[in-house]
């Protein structure tokens, strides 16, 4: 049975409520949880974009995080003209916790909810949600050999130093920027571990919205960030 409107729409506003509470009014909140609540094990990684799909978690693994990824995809051009386009130099993101808002969901329903937010939070202010109760479970970034890492080692999950086993479009219709403005939302990604990886053999990034960047580089600067939100999910 699909989820009633009604239901999903007072679900949202609990999440909503959530996001959007202060650390000043709920601060025991704040601190991201060192391990995995046990009502993780009730969610899966979503991977087909209803034409294809990205390669299952391995056998014996289970969901260590879940978080909502808010930032940037990083691009630069060479010069400005319409014949240059922009080269990805990697993205910088916060992760945040979304297991705090998994009480606040209709335990059938809790997926579709979280499945809608980055949509909402690529066009919601980073810096209030830097100030909103959800706790901060990482960071994402690239070193300087380009490569993608995932640091969650302050919340005691690890850290995934990553690779692309698995592309995918963004499903027709994802959020393709801020405001329902933008070139497009980044293709989802399933992640293996390299070298220097500890605790996190495998990432998913899925219901992307934003990062894509212009198709040329005719009148941007030589380095472009565009904002982006996203789903991702660690196992280990």
């Amino acid at each position: 049975m699909s989820p009633s409107i009604l239901s999903l729409s007072i679900a949202f506003v609990a999440v909503c409520f959530a996001l959007f509470t202060s650390t000043e009014a709920r601060p025991h909140q704040r601190q991201g949880s060192s391990t995995s609540p046990d009502f993780l094990a009730a969610y899966t990684v979503p991977l087909s974009n209803g034409t294809a799909t990205l390669p299952s978690p391995a056998a014996g693994t289970c969901l260590k995080a879940l978080t909502l990824g808010r930032g940037t995809q990083n691009y630069t051009c060479a010069d400005s003209t319409a014949i240059s386009t922009p080269v990805s130099i990697g993205a910088v993101a916060t992760l945040f916790d979304a297991s705090p808002l998994l009480p606040f969901l209709p335990p059938m329903e809790g997926q579709e909810i979280l499945d809608i937010l980055p949509s909402y939070l690529v066009s919601f202010p980073y810096a209030a949600l830097e100030n909103s109760s959800l706790p901060v479970k990482g960071h994402h970034f690239f070193n300087s050999a380009v490569v993608p890492v995932f640091d969650l080692t302050s919340t005691g999950v690890g850290l995934l130093v990553g690779t692309k086993v698995g592309d995918i479009a963004a499903p027709t219709g994802s959020t393709p920027g801020p405001n329902g403005v933008g070139p497009g939302a980044v293709d989802w990604l399933a992640l293996g571990a390299i070298s220097g990886s500890s605790g996190i053999s495998q990432g998913y990034r899925v219901f992307t919205a934003g990062g894509k960047p212009p198709k040329t580089c005719q009148g941007q600067a030589p380095t472009i960030e565009v904002q982006y939100a996203a789903q991702y999910w660690f196992y280990g």
